[in-house]
């Protein structure tokens, strides 16, 4: 709630108070009163405590609770009519020193029930006798700052490595300067590193980017088979490289309301990790098809496979199923953290079928342009949008 709104809040409820003091003391005539048509003030400040995202408790000078409203026992402040400990402690500071007290309500260990995994809570001085407490669920802000630090943390470990390895090639670079083979070897291991640190850089600023800092620009329709298309030339030197031939379906005419850059990349970085993740020699294909309104482009390979219970962390930023093979092929752990986050600001989605020692299909899942006839017959029966 806002200081604004806290401070009608008291004051409704304190001129509430006072009000009918004063009428109970004052009107002892037995005379009849005309009923106020319509809403009075009393109803308005009681519609407002109700409805409020907040939790908001009053207790009385011995610290219990004489109103309080439902988002209060969402929170946990009020259990079975009993505020938290805390807040009634709290409570009581401010009836000694007058002077508003913050307290932390997070749920603490043993307590179930409670959704919140962060609330926070203002105690202030109400009338004469009576406090209030206003409880507001901070879980969002607080999973948001430990996803920053998370975040900087993750990206300072993993901006050292490229950058040590160049520290440490220049200056083998400086002590062979006398041997051209091996200044010749350490400047293409430079060029390596500089050119997987270039990668990063710009990866971190494509996701900043998807996760909010800027809004996508005004969608347009775009041919799908343009995508895959321009997907397999940006992908084709590393397949190559690696004796890994990518089959394709026919083209399909299907169209998708997008950003066709960020399409291709999400798409780029499905292949490229198809690739990098499969033996030299094997296949990986991909297809497209219209399934309930929505376009579907599947990546399938025979790769290494992945375990299901990493299957849920591989979209998260900088986690790899294998470390090793990551590193040694320039990967910087961001290809599917920014697909997850193209998708999502598409209106879509990415799903993922693996299998261990089988292979994996990603599934770029985007809602289809409205020029399609919504009646035609999907193709494919595939759960997970390709055959294996």
């Amino acid at each position: 709630m806002t200081a604004a709104g806290f401070l009608a809040v008291s004051l409704g409820v304190a001129l509430i108070c006072a009000l009918g003091g004063f009428l109970v003391g004052r009107f002892t005539a037995p005379r009849p009163e005309k009923k106020p048509e319509g809403l009075t003030v009393a109803d308005l400040v009681q519609r407002v405590v109700e409805d409020s995202h907040d939790g908001i408790v009053v207790l009385n000078s011995f610290g219990d609770v004489v109103l309080h409203n439902p988002r209060a026992e969402q929170l946990g402040v009020v259990r079975n009519n009993r505020v938290d400990d805390r807040a009634r402690k709290a409570a009581e500071a401010v009836r000694s020193t007058n002077e508003v007290v913050f307290v932390d309500l997070s749920p603490l260990d043993g307590v179930k029930g409670r959704q919140p995994e962060a609330v926070h809570a203002e105690v202030r001085w109400l009338v004469e006798g009576f406090t209030v407490v206003d409880a507001s669920d901070e879980s969002e802000a607080v999973r948001l700052e430990q996803t920053r630090r998370d975040f900087v943390a993750n990206v300072s470990h993993e901006l050292k490595t490229p950058v040590g390895a160049l520290a440490l090639l220049a200056e083998a670079v400086l002590d062979a300067s006398d041997d051209q083979e091996e200044v010749r070897r350490f400047s293409a291991k430079i060029m390596q590193e500089a050119t997987r640190l270039g990668t990063l850089v710009t990866e971190l600023i494509a996701l900043s980017r998807l996760q909010g800092a800027e809004k996508l620009p005004e969608l347009t329709d775009v041919e799908v088979d343009v995508v895959i298309s321009e997907a397999l030339s940006r992908s084709k030197l590393a397949a190559e490289s690696v004796n890994i031939d990518i089959a394709t379906d026919e083209p399909s005419g299907l169209l998708v309301p997008g950003d066709r850059t960020l399409l291709v990349t999400a798409l780029s970085n499905l292949l490229d990790n198809a690739v990098s993740y499969s033996p030299p020699g094997s296949p990986v294909s991909v297809s497209r098809r219209l399934v309930d309104g929505h376009v579907e482009i599947a990546v399938t390979d025979r790769g290494i496979g992945i375990a299901e219970d990493q299957q849920t962390r591989v979209f998260e930023r900088f986690y790899r199923v294998d470390k090793a093979r990551s590193r040694a092929t320039g990967g910087t752990g961001l290809g599917l953290a920014i697909v997850k986050h193209v998708a999502a600001n598409h209106g879509g989605e990415v799903k993922l079928w693996s299998l261990p020692g089988t292979g994996s299909t990603f599934t770029l899942r985007l809602p289809a342009a409205a020029a399609h006839d919504q009646d035609l017959v999907p193709t494919g029966t595939s759960d997970h949008g390709g055959e294996l």
